[in-house]
């Protein structure tokens, strides 16, 4: 079920709980204080971690690497999570706590990041997998922590476009095209547009609104 905007300013209430309500809310500044620090501590690791006399040329190759997958990622829980048809009244409710709410009030400042208590366990997620890939499967381990840097890095890029979407004038070049083609996605065609920081994936799978394909 799609959500339409509202006008009321004041932000929703989602918890009668003030202590589940605090959660429901999250500045950008929490964000790059929280996974800023990861994304270089992965990085350094790795480098500290070579061996004597080892290439560290595999480092930015996997650093773009985990960016460039970010990218898919970012469309796949858009697209397919956070727009999942519930079947059931409870089942839309739990949707409606994490993304509906931002599409009936698509301004609040406070609810425009994933706050900590979901992207952290979704991380973490991302995170076991890459190691499975890389270490497990191609027997690469020390490409984990790059990549897993790229990734975080990525996402980090995309909450805060996502901020500066709907709170920045962003009036010139790219930062115009992707804040319009994201307000369209709100205002427009709540069932396409879902790349928020690039528009890569709507082409390749075909979810780009019809007047621009």
């Amino acid at each position: 079920m799609y959500h339409m905007p509202i006008a009321q300013k004041e932000p929703i209430r989602l918890f009668k709980s003030d202590f589940l309500e605090f959660f429901t809310h999250i500045s950008p500044v929490t964000i790059v204080v929280f996974w800023l620090p990861v994304v270089i501590f992965f990085l350094v690791r790795t480098v500290l971690d070579l061996p004597s006399g080892a290439s560290w040329a595999f480092i930015p190759l996997s650093f773009a690497g985990g960016v460039f997958i970010w990218t898919l990622s970012e469309y796949i829980l858009h697209r397919f999570l956070f727009h999942y048809m519930p079947k059931s009244k409870r089942v839309e409710r739990i949707f409606f706590l994490f993304h509906g709410i931002h599409h009936v009030q698509p301004q609040v400042k406070t609810r425009l990041v994933m706050p900590l208590p979901v992207s952290i366990p979704l991380a973490m997620l991302f995170y076991g997998f890459f190691w499975l890939v890389f270490s497990t499967v191609l027997g690469v381990p020390a490409w984990v922590g790059p990549f897993f840097s790229g990734f975080i890095a990525g996402y980090l890029t995309y909450d805060l476009m996502h901020y500066a979407e709907h709170h920045f004038p962003m009036r010139s070049g790219y930062a115009k095209y992707i804040k319009r083609y994201h307000m369209q996605h709100h205002y427009k065609t709540p069932d396409a547009r879902f790349g928020v920081s690039v528009p890569l994936w709507d082409y390749v799978f075909g979810t780009v609104a019809k007047e621009e394909a």
